[in-house]
Parts: C-alpha cells; structure tokens; sequence
C-alpha cells in the first residue's frame, strides 16, 4: 500500500524536521498561542459547568456524573440540556480533588496541556490523510509529507477560533472529544499496518480499539460519533484506492457504469457494518440515556429553527454556514456569545446577505469539482479529505438532524479547523505558483508564514481577554453591538463588582435590544429596588413576571419591592406564586417571613423561618430572625434553643452568637452569655455592638471594669452607637459614686 511521495512537498517553507522535532515544534506553538490563559478566572459558562456543579464535589457520589448532564442537572429533568459528557465532567472532579478546591490555574493548565498533545498529533492525522499508509519493506510506515503535514499542524495549532475551546474551561469536552477522535482514527490506520496488508486482511483487535475510543470520544462529547464517517471515508478512499477521478470521468464523461466491484471487498463490508453497528448502538444508547427527548431550546437560543417558512429557514441556516466558514477563513471577529440579535435574521430573498450564502456554495462546489475531478492524485485526496474532517465533525451543529441551542459557536469548529488547514496546502500544488520565479516563492512562503505568525499573536491576544470576565464581555461590544445578551453579561459583571450605577447602562441597553429579556429586566430592577427607585423597579419586575409566569426569582424580587411600597398583601401573593414555581426557594420563605414580622404575624413569620431552615440548613438569616424575634416577643426559652441548634449547624456564626448571648443574658445566665459574647468577638472583634451589649451585661453582672473596657472600645469604633454613650455616662457616674463611698 505505497504512494508516491506529493511532488509540491519541497515547496513548503519549513525545514525537514524529524517526527520527534516536529511535533515539539508544533507543541511549543500551541503553548505560546494559549499560555496567557493558564492563570485566568473562572468566566462566563464556567461557572454553571464547575463552579455551581455539584458532580465536582469529592463528597458527591462518583456515579451522579453518569446520571446528570454536563451542567449537574438530573437527564431526566425537562430543564436538562441533555449534553451527557461524563467523563469530560470526571476530568473536571479530578482538577478539584488534585487541587483541593476550585483553583482554576489546574483546569486551565490541563486545557493548554491537552491542545499541546492535540496539535502534535495532527502531524500523524495529517499525514496519513495526505499521504496513505505508506509502508516500506519491513512494513515500518513512511512520512512522505513531512513538510506539509507539518505547516497543516501548525497552522491547527496557532488558529485563533480554538480560544474558546482552550481559554474557556467548558471547552475541555471539545478538547478530549478531539484527542479520542484523533486516537480512534489512528487507531483505525493501524488495522492495515504491515507487510503484505491489503483491503482484505485488517486487524480485528484494532478495529475493535477503534471503536471503543470513538464511543470515549462521544462521552466527552456527541460530536465524537462524527470520527466513524472520517473513518469509513478513509477506508473506501484510501484503504480499497478508489481512484475518485477514473470513477467520475466515467460517470459523468463516458457515461460508462462503475465497476464497483473492483473496489468493493467483502473486507471493506465487514468493516462498514461494523462502524455502521457501532454507530447505531452509540446512537440508541444516548437516546436511551437522553431520557424525556430532546432539550428545550428558546427562540432567542435559535431564532433561525423557530422560522414558520421553511425556505426562509433553510437560508438562514446557510448563512450561519457561511459565518462559520468565515471565522475559519479571517478568525478576526470573535464573541464568546452569538445569540440574542448578534446575527439579525434574514427575513426576505431581498437581504443583500444571501450573497454571503451564495458564495460559500461557489466556493464548495468549485472545491468538489477539484476533489472529484483533478487529475493530481495527492490534490484529490487532500481537498477530499479537508472537506470530509471540515463537513463532518460539524454536521451535529448544523441543525440539519435536530435544533441546536445556539447561533454559531466557535468551540464546535475545533476539529473542523483541521479540514479548513489541509486545503490551504493545496496552494503550493497549483502548477501556475509552482512556476513561479524563485523570488516569488519566496514572497509568498513569506507571506504564509507571515500569516501563521498573525495567528499567533491573535491567539495570545484572544486568550488574554478570556482570562477574566470584564475582559472577555467588554470585547465582545465592538464584535456584535446588537446582542442583548452581551450588554447583560457587562453590566452583571459591573454589578458584581459594586459598578451598579454604570451597570444599570447595560441592563437598559439589553432590555431595549430584547424587550421580553426577562433576567436583564429582573436584575435592573433589583438594581433600582436598592437605590430606592421603587415604582420604576415594580414595573419591570411586573413586566418579567408577565412574559414568564414561571420566573420564580422575579416574583420574589417584586414581593420584596411591593413590600417596601407597603403593598402587603400584594407582596404575599407574589412570594407565594415565587414558591409555586420553584417549590425548594429557601430564600424566598425567609423574605415571606419578613413580611408576616412586619405585620406581626409571629407565628406565620417563625414557621416561614423553619421552612427555610428545613430547606437550606444553613441559612443564618433565619436562623437569627428566629432567635430575635422570640428575643422581642419574650420567648427567651425558646429562642434559647433555636439559637443553640443553629450554632450546631454554623458554629462560627458570629451573628448568632450574638442574638444568643443577649436571650442568655436576660435571662441572667451571665456566664454562658459572656463566652457567646467573646467568642463572637473573637470572629468579628470590630462589631461595635457586641462590645456595647458585653458591656452592658458586664454593666449588670456587676463587673464594671470589663463594663468600663468594652463601652470605651464599642464608642471608639461607632461613636454614634445608639444607647452606648447614656449608658456608658451612667456607669461613670456609679464608679464615681463608688470611689466616693470608698473615699
């Protein structure tokens, strides 16, 4: 099974290097790409997939990473998004049990490391789909494009689209599903290997490894599956050397029937019923494990899938096609995010976008007609094949099978990149370049490299911007300006980090791109209930609530407004309706509970207390409102023990200590109060407060030195404390009294 060696691989501009320098080459390149993220924060969807997963946690059960998604939610819930990547989520618990927490440097290293091994690997993909399975006489397999599977590598590694696949944490799935794709492949190739092989005689136990490496590569991610079609394409094209040219010329030019007999062996049957077998048990078994159906995605996730006129559709896919396409080619404008208006519909046959479309079809049949029809052999099987690694990994994101959850997403271009590099090799095989004086090879070898060193820089550039969420959503402004979605996610990072004035900018710019985004309108508003800024904050609440009846966080946010208006039992009804729709909302009972102290309703504020208490054990907000409140109400019994079980719970709980140690002090057990009191104070020894009360038992219990040391230091740091001073002046007047009578 030898082929000649491609004539146009000395045209390359790179030196011959050996396997081991090549692929050291190629990982060196990769790491300068991306090391700028390795100390980057956790950002964007990061925080779903790992921080708020609790699949990560050492203490959660192992065999919970086989039930939920990729996001900690059950497969089984309606709300799932169905992506099962267990063992992407595996890699991800191993980074927190190594680290021993949440440090993103680990994951981000792993990411870098695993692009590294990727790109070097491509060296061995690229070659072998360039230039066969070339073997010499003791079967050991020859590189025949060394050169150009290395520039291909390269160009791999160093392509700015990756930024979010490495940079992003997420992308850890896209990263492992590609390492078991490149494995199951080439795992595929070393069926054939050895001495006397042809298209008859395979290694069983190879294709076997094959297979089970494609199904590792689907449980990182589904697009893994998409490796069976590469590796079917390969076998008729390479393995059985269906000469595509001869086929075509006489089909389409002598209109002669193909002999496929020639070409089809009963070896070749075998092994696509096989990939066919496996493909279909792959594809059972996730829909069997996918549960309730498919994922509900939002018109705002996919406007295009939502188009009642099916050719308006058809269009609009094809032009996301053709966006995709042109990140590939100038990997320029890149947003972490391309839904929510980013990409405007196209709405009639008018839209002078449709050109976009239409060039992209120019472009793929001229390069079908060259992979069909060239009479260069090694040209045929590189544009064939860039077109089979471009097409395939990317048909599960092209909603021709079943509506995707977003407009374009550059992590799902990751193993396309790789066709997108193999026909640009194409160029140095045009026989008019290859002509060319020598002073102009050199100018566009120069150029080539020229443009391999730009993605180079624009990769540090972009990996830069992914390493904190200002950054990364501050970038996207200039990329897509009509995304609602984009302006959200700055102003909810200007809001985390205490910038509200400026985030209420971006939450209006965000509501006015997509009036009916309902979370945009539920975080402007609990913006404005904060700035007193009431009855505006009440009508966007009232309008969320509206659009999405089920949106339980917007009714609890109205409840607390409406309670501030003094609309009690309005707010009553929306709490209420916040506990209809998310029946386990801790927070919201204690809201509730609030409401009914406020309206003196002991009892109904205690027992929304002890709701919340039941469903978050560790909400110290309720915790301590039941002690007070028992505290005013005179229950100092009660609330003697409600405090000492919840400090069982959160034993360092400053707050509660203190709440405690005022119901123990009335109750004059003096020296129980006094360690509450001091061990609060050994927590938090700056509360002005705890000082003042400490002194007034100290002030009681008859220790009026301690009394004299804890007014003086609570005055000292809140001189304003209310009481403090006349009950400070009250103590001079007894030590005065008493220096007296001992005088």
């Amino acid at each position: 099974m030898i082929h000649p060696e491609p004539s146009w691989d000395h045209h390359v501009p790179l030196p011959k290097l050996g396997p081991l320098y090549s692929r050291l080459l190629v990982a060196l390149v990769s790491l300068i790409c991306f090391i700028n993220s390795y100390d980057g924060d956790f950002v964007f969807d990061d925080s779903e997939a790992i921080l708020n997963n609790k699949d990560l946690n050492p203490d959660t059960p192992l065999s919970n990473i086989w039930k939920n998604d990729f996001w900690g939610s059950n497969l089984s819930s309606n709300s799932s998004h169905k992506s099962y990547r267990p063992l992407t989520v595996l890699t991800f618990r191993l980074n927190y049990l190594l680290a021993g927490g949440l440090y993103p440097v680990g994951f981000h290293v792993l990411n870098i490391g695993l692009h590294c091994v990727i790109s070097a690997l491509m060296i061995d993909v690229f070659a072998t789909l360039i230039g066969g399975l070339a073997c010499d006489g003791t079967a050991k397999r020859l590189g025949h494009v060394p050169k150009a599977s290395l520039l291909a590598a390269l160009f791999f590694a160093a392509h700015p689209v990756h930024t979010e696949s490495v940079a992003g944490i997420v992308g850890r799935a896209d990263l492992l599903c590609a390492l078991f794709f490149q494995l199951s492949f080439l795992s595929y190739c070393r069926a054939f290997q050895g001495e006397g092989m042809k298209s008859d005689k395979f290694s069983v136990s190879w294709i076997v490894v094959s297979l089970l490496l494609c199904a590792v590569a689907m449980l990182c991610k589904e697009q893994g599956i998409t490796v069976l079609g590469v590796n079917g394409v390969f076998d008729i094209l390479v393995i059985c050397n269906l000469d595509i040219y001869e086929l075509t010329h006489k089909l389409l030019v002598r209109r002669k029937t193909a002999d496929v007999g020639v070409w089809i062996s009963r070896g070749l049957i075998i092994r696509l019923a096989l990939l066919l077998f496996c493909g279909s048990l792959l594809l059972y078994a996730r829909w069997r494990i996918m549960g309730t159906g498919p994922p509900a995605f939002t018109e705002v996730d996919n406007p295009a899938s939502f188009a009642e006129n099916v050719f308006l559709r058809i269009v609009n896919y094809n032009y996301y096609y053709s966006l995709n396409a042109w990140l590939l080619l100038c990997p320029w404008w890149l947003c972490f995010d391309w839904s929510m208006g980013c990409v405007p519909l196209i709405k009639s046959a008018g839209d002078w976008r449709i050109v976009w479309l239409l060039l992209l079809w120019a472009c793929l049949i001229g390069l079908i007609k060259q992979a069909l029809c060239s009479p260069d052999s090694s040209k045929r099987r590189t544009l064939t094949f860039g077109l089979v690694l471009l097409v395939i990994p990317f048909l599960p994101a092209s909603n021709l099978f079943f509506r995707v959850g977003f407009v374009i997403a550059e992590r799902v271009l990751y193993l396309s990149t790789a066709g997108y590099c193999l026909p640009s090799l194409c160029l140095f095989n045009v026989p008019l370049l290859m002509c060319l004086t020598d002073p102009l090879q050199k100018l566009l070898q120069a150029a080539m490299l020229a443009l391999l060193g730009m993605n180079v820089v624009r990769c540090a550039h972009r990996s830069q911007q992914w390493t904190s969420e200002q950054s990364l959503f501050t970038s996207a402004l200039s990329v897509c300006p009509l995304n609602a979605k984009v302006h959200y996610n700055v102003g909810k990072n200007l809001a985390d980090h205490g910038n509200q004035s400026a985030a209420i900018k971006y939450y209006r710019e965000a509501v006015r791109l997509h009036p009916k985004y309902v979370h945009a309108m539920n975080n402007l508003g609990n913006i404005l209930k904060e700035k007193n800024e009431l009855q505006e904050a009440e009508e966007l609440l009232s309008t969320a609530v509206h659009i999405q009846p089920d949106f339980a966080a917007a009714w609890m946010n109205l409840g607390i407004v409406q309670n501030s208006l003094k609309k009690f039992d309005k707010a009553e009804q929306s709490y209420w309706n916040a506990i209809k729709f998310r029946k386990k909302y801790p927070d919201c009972y204690y809201n509730l509970g609030r409401l009914y102290a406020e309206l003196d309703r002991h009892v109904d504020a205690l027992n929304a207390w002890r709701n919340a208490t039941m469903l978050k054990s560790d909400h110290s907000l309720a915790w301590n409102n039941m002690v007070i409140l028992l505290d005013n109400t005179g229950n100092l019994a009660q609330a003697e023990l409600i405090g000492k079980e919840a400090l069982k719970i959160l034993p360092k709980d400053h707050t509660i200590m203190f709440s405690l140690a005022n119901v123990l002090g009335k109750q004059q057990k003096y020296k129980e109060s006094e360690g509450f009191f001091l061990n609060a104070l050994k927590i938090n020894p700056n509360a002005a407060s705890c000082h003042g009360n400490l002194a007034v038992l100290y002030h009681r219990w008859g220790k009026l030195d301690l009394a004299k040391k804890h007014y003086e230091l609570s005055l000292k740091l809140d001189p304003k404390a209310p009481g403090t001073n006349e009950n400070y002046n009250m103590l001079k007047r007894k030590l005065e009294q008493r220096q007296r009578t001992a005088g």
